[in-house]
């Protein structure tokens, strides 16, 4: 649309009668010329009747819904603009195109012309519309404002001829100015016709005025747009060129590569990654790094590697699984017998889990001697989990940054194992199994245990920082699985993070069942045989358990099996018979594995003063253990031999001052000891022994050396004593029953406190065990030792029963009165 500003002098009668045609979305003002093209049949009818009878004058008008394509009264604007026809051209498509100038304001009443809506256009009467009387004053200092803003118009919009904005500048009436700079503004046709229909020119002009300061501001901002738009695309056009270039010296050098290729084929690689913003800021500065660098050069293969580790790790990648509860169960049950305790606690993880889906990842450990299955169950756990299983040795581990990773400051800087496991998953919510976590160590390269710390706990490991890496990384969804031997070992701190799940050790019925369902087949199916080629008796595989090996778990007990199946196979070969049968028995049993390789402990066969039999606990299950005590002229010495550990060797002081403190009810002097050593000996040293559940075996032994009285052979004994004589409780109580079963005790004293705990032992154990719980030294005294009721033991000076050791006898007996 264009326009040219006139000054008219017509004078037209202020009533009178004109064609009327209606415009969509333009709006026509007084003094301006406007190019329209028609197509309407009415609108074309009033512009030819117009030019034949109305001296080329006609009335426009604007719709207000422009959709509206025959429009009644009350669709159209009651103020509008009576203009004349300068020109009109007939276009070949039926359409004309007319020139109209804008002559003054009229307006029409749009009840009075309702009938001549049913003709084929209407014709109205309009009374001409007059600017209201201003203040002089007012409109001169608009009219200067806007001659100023409309130099700076002129300036910045180059649609208007310099012409159009001199000949609005030499305006000086508000009215005028206003109408003749409405038309060059772009505004929606709503403002233009509030504006026409504004009766005081100073308001009109105020109004176009705020329009003209907003147009000139969005103009700027066009402007600075555009060219920022245009710079930006002769740099992508200058890239472009210099890209092309470069590959063609490539391709005249022999280089067929691309190295720019790289970094683009990275970028195409992260923007198809789902990762945090932060890692994705970083990973652009290397990669904006790498297109700056020579692929020959040393930086650019490190930066290279380090974004290559950031884009290959699974981030915000998490694995959903459908979790059931009974298919977990049957999971776990398959692959493990026994082990309660674990299954439950796994099982009830996988119930909130499938009800809480944020939770977070618990931390469990395994606590255990070798080969009770600590591995292989959290294995089974990422099974019954459908999660991906991970396994991370920490045996041996001393330096920190294999937890941790190298700064890249370093040469050959990689990040720690816990990346390194993440890296081989597709998802960050996997099964870790730290194992051996007990075996790490520490030097001069750092604390690995302390960098755990960050690992394994649940309010940090949610923002776990390789200094490699250098990045969070959130280990919050992972389900970490530690297992260790001996908790001693593992600092207090790193424990604090874990919860403590015991795995003691398998009873002998336990292993019997893993033998027959789990071991034996496996080993058959390995060799090459079938389940008919090979059986083995019951009493034959306890045999084995008893005598060839001596652990909690059940490894050696697999490599027996092993080679049962390896001499079958032999005798398969050497029969050539595929289909032979092979028994094993008790009766076999040596010529298949050769002698026994152990014996387990056993009572004695009669009671004998000075020894007695204790419960331990090791790393290979339940020991019997005799103590055995002599008494020989001396200094009041006590020796201590057989490998005991500090915790024993206190034991064994203790329990001596015990008896001192009880002589005179024993009938014996207070100085008794001061002419005496005591020899406490326990056999079988090359076995450590150490823990404090050896007290009242010792206390016992040596009161029955002293007092030369025998202890009970089918009697053993587990606790731990105070000077006060006080049993104390003790640990590993069902490994202990089983080896007093083993080893055909008939009786066996505990400490009361562990009453509670007999619930964890199996009933077949506790059947053919006298269970006596303690609570005291005189209580294990007086069922103890033999032949002597209680009364009699603490009769004090009454005393009948003299040492053992005539030599001395006189010199600590009481002398009877």
């Amino acid at each position: 649309m264009s326009s040219i500003v006139f000054d008219s002098n017509s004078s037209p009668a202020e009533k009178n009668t004109f064609p009327m045609m209606s415009l969509r979305e333009v709006v026509m003002f007084p003094r301006s010329i406007v190019p329209l093209f028609v197509g309407r049949e009415s609108s074309i009818k009033a512009i030819e009747q117009a030019i034949s009878d109305y001296d080329k004058k006609i009335f426009l008008v604007t719709q207000k819904t422009p959709e509206k394509e025959k429009p009644n009264p009350e669709d159209l604007y009651t103020t509008g603009t009576v203009s004349k026809i300068l020109q009109m051209l007939r276009l070949p498509d039926g359409t004309i195109k007319v020139l109209f100038e804008g002559l003054y304001r009229g307006s029409w009443n749009p009840e009075k012309e309702e009938g001549e809506f049913e003709e084929s256009f209407p014709q109205v009467e309009v009374e001409r519309v007059d600017d209201l009387p201003i203040d002089d004053s007012e409109g001169e200092g608009l009219v200067r404002a806007v001659h100023e803003s409309l130099d700076e118009f002129g300036k910045i919009n180059k649609k208007i001829a310099p012409e159009t904005i001199l000949a609005i500048s030499s305006i000086r009436s508000p009215g005028k100015l206003a109408d003749s700079l409405m038309p060059h503004l772009k505004v929606d046709y709503q403002q233009k016709q509030e504006i026409l229909e504004e009766l005081v020119s100073t308001k009109r002009l105020e109004a176009v005025y705020q329009l003209l300061l907003g147009e000139i501001e969005i103009v700027s901002i066009e402007k600075r747009v555009k060219n920022r738009v245009k710079g930006q695309m002769e740099k992508n056009q200058r890239e472009y060129y210099l890209n092309e270039q470069l590959k063609a010296i490539n391709k005249e050098m022999g280089r067929e590569d691309d190295p720019q290729a790289e970094a683009v084929e990275l970028e195409k690689a992260l923007d198809e990654k789902k990762i945090n913003e932060e890692a994705k800021g970083r990973i652009l500065k290397e990669i904006k790094k790498l297109r700056q660098m020579a692929p020959s050069s040393a930086e650019y293969t490190v930066v290279r590697n380090y974004v290559d580790w950031v884009l290959d790790l699974p981030w915000e990648s998490y694995k959903e699984s459908k979790i059931n509860i009974a298919e977990a169960r049957k999971i776990l049950d398959e692959d493990h017998y026994g082990l309660k305790k674990a299954k439950e606690r796994i099982l009830e993880y996988i119930a909130v889990e499938s009800i809480v889906e944020t939770l977070k990842g618990p931390i469990l450990c395994f606590a255990g001697p070798p080969g009770v299955g600590k591995t292989s169950i959290a294995r089974s756990i990422a099974r019954a989990m459908d999660r991906e299983f991970v396994r991370i040795s920490l045996g041996g581990v001393r330096d920190e940054a294999e937890i941790r990773g190298h700064r890249r400051t370093y040469v050959g800087a990689l990040p720690g194992k816990i990346i390194h496991s993440l890296r081989r998953c597709e998802h960050s919510n996997p099964v870790i199994c730290l194992d051996e976590v007990d075996k790490m160590s520490t030097d001069f390269r750092g604390d690995p245990s302390a960098a755990l710390l960050e690992v394994l706990d649940p309010e940090q490991n949610s923002t776990f920082n390789d200094h490699y890496l250098d990045l969070d990384y959130d280990l919050s969804k992972v389900f970490f699985i530690t297992t260790a031997n001996n908790l001693h070992s593992i600092p207090l701190p790193l424990q604090d993070r874990m919860e403590i799940i015991e795995l003691p050790g398998y009873l002998e019925t336990e292993k019997l069942q893993i033998a027959k369902s789990f071991l034996l087949p496996k080993q058959v199916g390995e060799h090459g045989l079938v389940q008919d080629n090979l059986s083995v008796s019951d009493n034959a595989m306890l045999e084995i358990i008893r005598t060839y090996t001596r652990e909690a778990g059940v490894r050696n007990l697999e490599r027996e099996l092993a080679k049962v199946c390896r001499k079958t196979a032999m005798k398969m070969v050497e029969a050539d018979d595929k289909t032979k049968e092979f028994h094993l028995t008790c009766s076999n049993l040596t010529s298949v594995l050769g002698v026994k390789k152990f014996r387990h402990g056993a009572s004695e066969e009669k009671s004998l003063v000075g020894v007695a039999t204790g419960l331990a606990y090791t790393q290979v299950g339940g020991e019997m253990l005799m103590v055995e005590v002599s008494l020989m002229p001396g200094k009041g010495n006590v020796v201590i031999t057989g490998k005991l550990g500090d915790v024993m060797q206190e034991s064994a002081r203790a329990a001596l001052s015990y008896i001192r403190s009880r002589s005179d009810l024993f009938g014996l002097r207070p100085d008794f000891n001061e002419k005496i050593d005591v020899h406490v000996h326990v056999p079988e040293g090359a076995t450590p022994k150490d823990g404090p559940s050896a007290g009242i075996t010792l206390c016992t032994a040596i009161a029955s050396a002293v007092l030369n009285i025998p202890v009970r052979h089918d009697l053993a004994m587990t606790g731990e004593i105070t000077l006060r004589g006080r049993v104390l409780p003790i640990g590993g109580l069902r490994e202990k029953l089983l080896a007093a079963h083993r080893g055909l005790s008939k009786t066996v004293l505990i400490p009361a406190d562990n009453e509670r705990d007999l619930k964890e032992v199996p009933d077949e154990i506790l059947k053919d065990l006298e269970i006596i719980p303690v609570e005291n030294m005189d209580e294990v005294l007086s069922h103890a030792l033999s032949g002597v009721s209680e009364e009699q033991l603490f009769r004090g000076r009454d005393k009948i029963t003299p040492i053992a050791m005539d030599l001395i006898k006189e010199e600590f007996q009481v002398p009877a009165h």
